[in-house]
């Protein structure tokens, strides 16, 4: 075939790179020309997985477990889910047809967008918000509409206001992340009650994506929408995953709750794309929810420590100032004050300081004048980060 004929989809024309992908492919560049980089971008944890959650897939292995799963989750982990649900998050989920297990949030995300959307239906989303939640949208055949937020008090806020002004007729999904990344909001029960009046006026299904919920600061608490009526309870999933709550990213493990009708939809989508987690990680993620928890309480115990860590070697920078994250273990950087773009100022710290972050703007334009700081890793690696990364802003 000759190479000028080579077309591909309209959809798959509109898919970019993540900031996160993006930014990995300068830091190599730096890194071929001979400059040390300290990354403080990625949103892994650096803990390992807790060591009873390994053993548990361990014997799952040794006893055979590793043939095809039950597509829509194993039963057990099922029930492990709508336990822990009912248990921390108090709302009640059956295990048999409200609960559907992925390989990760992200194909929970994409199931769950399939199953709603029509082509160019809108989903509402945060600006800014984490920039791999467009594609998986676009790919669904959806538009994605930003809704503005504002820095108030020291942390962004998304308005009911703000949300029922950028509903048109053809808005179909709010889609939430609370914690928030990138923000590190955490929504409060009472802003969520106002959404959820927005969206029950509007007739809007809302897709909830709790990832972070297990990392909050400064006696800031996650509250499930679904948790806080019926009727809220009917027009949401509930997104979640293993990665961040027990240090589990690479075992690609994680779940979905919403009433009957829309997780069959979603399970009739998934199963085009993957036939769910092996069983014996499976095995060993229910063990992880029902089994001791105190390695959970220890790296928030930690991540506590590493926020308080990053807030005072940032403190008292010349028209740059840290909004204290309530949730997640990233830091918001407002540096609008210096009247340098993001992105400009995102390229002068990778290649005068040798950090890597990322810009504001790469989640949209609402986050524009910020830079995005993980303290996912601390160690030698936070140290020797927030020295550089304080010398460069200083720089500006």
């Amino acid at each position: 075939m000759i190479l000028s004929t080579l077309q591909v989809s309209h959809r798959s024309s509109q898919l970019r790179p993540t900031a996160v992908n993006t930014v990995l492919a300068e830091i190599r560049q730096a890194q071929a020309r001979g400059q040390t980089v300290v990354s403080l971008m990625r949103g892994e944890p650096d803990f390992d997985t807790p060591p009873h959650i390994i053993e548990a897939a361990t014997r799952a292995m040794k006893g055979g477990r590793t043939r095809y799963p039950d597509n829509r989750g194993e039963i057990v982990l099922r029930q492990a889910v709508a336990d822990k649900l009912s248990r921390e998050n108090g709302v009640t989920y059956d295990p048999g047809s409200e609960i559907l297990v992925t390989t990760g949030a992200t194909l929970g995300i994409h199931s769950a967008l399939l199953a709603l959307l029509n082509d160019d239906d809108e989903v509402l989303v945060p600006d800014p918000i984490y920039d791999a939640y467009h594609s998986p949208i676009l790919l669904a055949g959806g538009r994605v509409v930003p809704v503005r937020t504002s820095i108030e008090d020291g942390r962004f806020v998304l308005t009911a206001q703000a949300i029922d002004e950028a509903v048109t007729p053809r808005s179909r999904v709010l889609l939430l992340n609370t914690p928030w990344n990138p923000v590190g909001t955490v929504i409060r029960e009472s802003e969520l009650l106002a959404i959820a009046d927005v969206l029950s006026r509007r007739d809007l299904m809302l897709i909830s994506d709790e990832i972070y919920e297990a990392i909050t600061y400064d006696g800031c608490r996650h509250v499930s929408p679904s948790s806080l009526s019926a009727g809220l309870r009917e027009r949401t999933v509930l997104l979640n995953s293993l990665s961040k709550t027990y240090a589990m990213t690479g075992w690609r493990v994680g779940y979905c709750a919403a009433p009957a009708p829309i997780i069959q939809s979603m399970f009739l989508a998934l199963q085009q794309a993957s036939r769910g987690p092996a069983t014996f990680i499976q095995d060993a993620a229910a063990v992880a929810l029902t089994g001791p928890q105190d390695a959970v309480s220890d790296m928030r115990t930690e991540y506590t420590r590493r926020r308080s860590q990053v807030m005072h070697a940032l403190a008292r920078i010349p028209r740059v100032r840290v909004l204290p994250p309530e949730g997640g273990f990233f830091a918001m950087v407002d540096a609008r004050e210096t009247a340098v773009p993001s992105e400009q100022i995102r390229r002068r710290l990778l290649n005068e300081a040798g950090v890597a972050v990322i810009h504001g703007a790469a989640y949209g334009p609402g986050g524009e004048g910020t830079l995005r700081v993980s303290f996912a890793s601390g160690g030698d690696t936070l140290t020797r980060g927030l020295e550089r990364l304080r010398a460069g802003l200083e720089a500006l």
